[in-house]
């Protein structure tokens, strides 16, 4: 629980945070993913339509060649993007060309650049995925959570996690494969699980599997050790009550270091 306020009212406020809370885009199946202002090398279909994706946003230019021999096309956060086939007729036998010499996109998302250098291949049609960058994702947290003071912030932080809803602008880091065992707590060990950096909040959050040896019941001070964090700011556990090799979901938010 957030470590000043009122439960109930911050309670209350978290529904309605987390109704508006967006749920991160689902992953394409054999999507590539490419950065802002970097040059991203990939392969397209030279036969299919390729699908290009803006996570979070609409296409609002897509810039290149067209006489390199390839149509584009665009609408809202999608874009299509099809190499021309040649189709030649030598007394009756037909005979189909497909472009090989690569091209540049300069595709415009969210306020960013997305360089694409792309080598059309004899390949089934690829979707890119435009995802966001540091600044986008930092103004779409600072959209999301800058209304809201900090203790409904980390409510709605905590609830997007165990509701399993996580906003496409929080960042995966690669969490901790070290298992804890809390000075406090020598009956239960904790697993990180998740660990996710919420930028330009100055938060960041990870969720632990807290497993008990033994039958326990914990209060949520018990949690409050410079092991999990520095900068604790709210913690909530989802069971108080675990018996032997039973698993509880710890959400952890810190303030970052260098906010």
């Amino acid at each position: 629980m957030p470590m000043s306020g009122n439960r109930a009212r911050l309670a209350s406020l978290a529904g309605m945070l987390v109704a508006s809370l967006p749920a991160a885009a689902p992953a394409l199946a054999q999507s590539v993913a490419a950065l802002p202002d970097q040059t991203s090398r990939i392969r397209l279909s030279n036969r299919d339509v390729n699908h290009i994706v803006c996570v979070g946003g609409d296409i609002e230019d897509v810039k290149f060649s067209a006489e390199k021999g390839l149509a584009v096309e665009r609408g809202g956060s999608d874009a299509w993007v099809k190499f021309l086939v040649l189709e030649t007729d030598d007394m009756g036998a037909k005979t189909r060309t497909y472009v090989t010499t690569p091209s540049e996109f300069f595709v415009s998302c969210n306020g960013a650049i997305y360089p694409l250098y792309a080598e059309p291949t004899d390949i089934p049609a690829q979707t890119v995925t435009l995802v966001p960058g540091h600044v986008q994702r930092a103004r779409a947290n600072d959209a999301l959570l800058g209304p809201l003071v900090e203790e409904e912030r980390a409510v709605g932080i905590i609830l997007a996690i165990l509701q399993e809803r996580v906003p496409a602008s929080f960042s995966e880091v690669a969490p901790s494969r070290d298992r804890l065992v809390l000075a406090d707590l020598p009956s239960a060990s904790l697993t990180e699980r998740r660990r996710l950096e919420v930028e330009g909040a100055g938060l960041s959050v990870s969720e632990y599997l807290v497993r008990a040896n033994s039958a326990v019941t914990f209060d949520e001070r018990d949690f409050l050790d410079t092991a999990l964090g520095a900068e604790i700011f709210a913690i909530t556990i989802d069971r108080l009550t675990l018996g032997p090799n039973e698993t509880a979901r710890l959400i952890v938010v810190r303030r970052s270091v260098q906010s």
